[in-house]
């Protein structure tokens, strides 16, 4: 059974190209991809995760509040008794905010430019991380 994935845009950034790109990706390397389409709320993505029993959630953020997004799905995702969901965050993001994502909890950071087969690859190995745990 594929591992199941969550591609959500949260906040008011209007701009899907890249998310829906990564959503494509993933469902051809054989995930099966749930995708909340634009401007959702952080309630909203982890009720969907919730839902949908995925084990990863991919937040697509261009506007510049990554770091916030970020962790206010995680601390929602922790408080939701769903820690064990990993986020992974991609988009318009600034080498030296790496760093603050990953210390936040994002399992993974992908700025704009990021091979699609890095990508991919990584999101194997934590979805198949938390299928064995």
């Amino acid at each position: 059974m594929p591992a199941r994935v969550l591609v959500a845009k949260p906040g008011l950034d209007g701009h899907d190209r890249g998310a829906k790109i990564i959503a494509r990706t993933l469902r051809d390397a054989g995930f099966e991809v749930v995708f909340t389409g634009i401007r959702q709320r952080i309630e909203d993505i982890v009720t969907i995760a919730l839902q949908e029993d995925v084990a990863l959630v991919g937040l697509s953020i261009l506007s510049g509040a990554h770091i916030a997004l970020t962790a206010r799905t995680i601390e929602a995702l922790r408080a939701a008794d769903a820690g064990d969901i990993a986020v992974v965050v991609g988009g318009t993001i600034p080498p030296a905010d790496v760093p603050k994502l990953l210390e936040a909890g994002a399992a993974a950071v992908f700025p704009t430019g990021t091979p699609l087969d890095e990508v991919v690859t990584r999101v194997r190995e934590l979805t198949a991380a938390s299928t064995t745990s």
